[in-house]
């Protein structure tokens, strides 16, 4: 076992048996790259990439291509879960060198001092498709690094200072304007599919911080082009393959421009997003089919996701027993055997299966037709092929963990479980389920007494262990987790929680010019410090950050709060004119600092009836631009949350305060009353 062996990254502890003396990334390994002078083989890849698999299996466990590196280089394994810092400096070193082409597994050779001079992603033990062996690449960078080394310095600081320049990050002139929002969705239907929904072609992605953009974009103008853009994808993922039609949750994307044949690891960062995408869309329109997927997502997190200690984990694979997908897929014959003749005959059609199959001689279950028609052909009511769908579903399910499993990533990262918190605790208030609630303020209190300590955020959890300083995402998602299990809970130490890590990232991560770098103030010295500003799989820090920011001024009255918003995204401006496609996250928070959020201050005990009927229309609907504070008992003139600061009962009833940069209106008392308040 190398040195990878007492890592808490399952990613790592995979390569902990290699042949390679794998280092972790640290002190112990750059030190001995700066004193034997040896070039730095530095390997980054995560535990549900299918060709980091397969790189590993050929290279990495072959004896004599393991015997080159270690005879070679001082080799370090990274997982770009736990460091996303490292990853992104090294990942833009790899576009640099390769026309803007990166991925994973991510190669980059490194001089002893960690500054990049050459670099790529897979290469294949043997020879192929034109590309050349990792042997060969090892050996080639090797000669190049000893009889050439001049011409390799000048490479690294050429990068180096490019990378320097990047973390400057976007400098913009243009003012921050609902003009500005308005211009967008003529980029998003430019890029829009018509016929298959979602935006591009292959790979397609589901994009679910743009699609709630244009969710909350439709609510604030009504124009209607917005949502039905939004309501196509989502019907249209929901119903493919990219959807896990027996147990729930999505795959990370679909291969093709439809959405038929996944990528089969299943993220926790797609299904936070995307249950989040789905409940805003069933309190939009009050379809079921929306809120079905929702709660289906939900529920698979809490069954399969969610760890003993109340977090939940990171990802599935997408490989079982050697092959992708094969967890997941179907023969004619299999649902035949199982199910019996009339209802595989049901299955067979409700979802596409045929005796060739759709993927490598199996079927991938998707919904090719409508449950309507469907019914039809059948002689049936919707709710009655519902209500035998449901049956076979658990058949299905219950035959399927038989099978062998994909493995599982079972670390817990602060920054993907705030994002599963916050759709979680959203979901419990408006769907009115108290498990979703439960569940919430156990992973609440996990995330809180786990992965803060004194003040800061750590980045990751495993085997007991909480490591890593956190970055800004880690902050800026669990102080937004936090607001909305406030906001489910009234609980007042999740406000002062919420509070407490958005004082910390100003205190530590804020930049001199505006905005926010990646890393802390505080935190380890790289070749240069990061600072991701576009919203990519997940959102980035900065975005998040100034979406907690805007709130937190709604909730205060706190100028720096809003000031601090102001220059994070004023620095984006222009590219969120120019690409809207790559600032989803920031266009939301953008939404909200330049429509302006209602306040809502509610005085009533939340047990009582006539406190439920004020907050049933405060969480019911979609209200993307509302915050909510409570009370139970008459607030005093100072409050831990200032926007209940001085509210009273009226005449002893529950009330409602709505407000707009605190200045208020006369306080109602009834549900109608407040519905009025909140259309004017």
């Amino acid at each position: 076992m190398n040195r990878l062996a007492g890592e808490t990254s399952p990613y790592l502890r995979q390569h902990a048996g290699n042949p390679v003396e794998w280092y972790p990334w640290g002190e112990e390994a750059l030190a001995r790259a700066r004193a034997e002078d040896k070039p730095i083989l530095l390997s980054v890849g995560y535990s549900a990439c299918h060709w980091c698999h397969v790189m590993a299996h050929e290279s990495f466990e072959h004896s004599p291509t393991a015997g080159v590196m270690n005879r070679l280089y001082v080799n370090i394994k990274v997982d770009r879960e736990e460091r996303p810092d490292i990853d992104d400096i090294y990942m833009q070193a790899v576009q640099a060198l390769s026309n803007g082409r990166g991925g994973w597994p991510m190669t980059v050779f490194l001089l002893p001092d960690g500054r990049p001079f050459y670099a790529g992603t897979y290469y294949p033990r043997e020879p192929r498709f034109g590309m050349p062996s990792f042997r060969q690449v090892l050996e080639g960078v090797h000669q190049a690094f000893s009889a050439r080394r001049d011409e390799c310095e000048e490479v690294a600081g050429q990068l180096t200072a490019g990378l320097a320049r990047s973390s400057l990050g976007i400098t913009s002139h243009s003012s921050l304007t609902v003009g500005l929002l308005d211009g967008t969705l003529a980029k998003f239907a430019r890029d829009f599919d018509e016929i298959h929904g979602g935006f591009g072609g292959a790979p397609k992605f589901p994009q679910a911080m743009n699609l709630d953009y244009l969710l909350r974009h439709y609510a604030a103008t009504g124009q209607q082009h917005a949502l039905d853009m939004t309501l196509l994808t989502l019907q249209r993922m929901a119903c493919g393959g990219i959807y896990d039609q027996i147990g729930g949750g999505f795959h990370r994307y679909s291969v093709a421009a439809i959405w038929l044949v996944p990528h089969f690891e299943k993220m926790l960062y797609d299904n936070a997003q995307l249950s989040r995408v789905y409940l805003h869309a069933w309190q939009i329109t009050g379809e079921a089919f929306y809120r079905r997927i929702a709660e289906e997502i939900y529920d698979y997190v809490l069954r399969e996701m969610t760890a003993p200690e109340g977090g939940f984990y990171s990802a599935t694979d997408a490989d079982s027993e050697g092959e992708e997908g094969r967890f997941f897929v179907w023969s004619r014959d299999e649902l035949l055997d199982a199910l019996g003749e009339d209802d595989a005959a049901i299955a067979i059609e409700y979802w596409g299966v045929t005796a060739r199959g759709n993927f490598e001689g199996h079927n991938i279950l998707y919904v090719p037709g409508d449950l309507e028609t469907a019914a039809q052909r059948r002689g049936l009511t919707s709710d009655a092929l519902n209500t035998r769908l449901d049956a076979i579903r658990d058949r299905l399910f219950a035959l399927r963990a038989n099978r062998i499993p994909p493995g599982l990533d079972d670390k817990l990262l602060a920054a993907w479980n705030g994002l599963m918190l916050a759709s979680l605790a959203e979901g419990a208030r408006a769907l009115d389920r108290a498990d979703y609630r439960e569940a919430a303020v156990r992973a609440g209190e996990f995330l809180s007494s786990v992965l803060v300590r004194d003040g800061r955020a750590l980045r990751s959890y495993n085997h007991g262990a909480a490591r890593i300083s956190g970055f800004l995402e880690d902050y800026a998602a669990l102080a937004d987790a936090f607001l909305e299990l406030y906001q489910t809970t009234f609980d007042e130490r999740w406000f002062s929680a919420a509070r407490a890590l958005a004082d910390a990232a100003l205190a530590h991560f804020r930049a001199p010019a505006g905005g926010f770098f990646d890393t802390p103030d505080d935190g380890e010295a790289l070749i240069t410090r990061p600072r991701a500003l576009q919203d990519n799989a997940v959102p980035s820090g900065s975005s998040l950050m100034a979406r907690v920011l805007v709130r937190l001024a709604a909730f205060t009255g706190e100028a720096e709060y809003d000031q601090a918003a102001r220059d994070t995204l004023g620095l984006l401006t222009a590219a969120m004119e120019q690409v809207p496609q790559a600032f989803g996250e920031a266009l939301s928070a953008t939404d909200m600092l330049v429509r302006g959020l209602r306040e809502v201050a509610v005085i009533g005990d939340p047990a009582l009836p006539a406190t439920r009927a004020l907050l049933d229309v405060l969480h019911r609907p979609y209200r993307p631009l509302v915050i909510t504070a409570l009370s139970p008992r008459d607030a005093g003139s100072t409050h831990t949350i200032p926007l209940l600061a001085a509210r009273t009962h009226v005449l002893g009833a529950p009330a409602a305060y709505v407000c707009r940069q605190f200045a208020c209106q006369l306080p109602v008392t009834t549900p109608d009353a407040l519905e009025a308040q909140l259309r004017q």
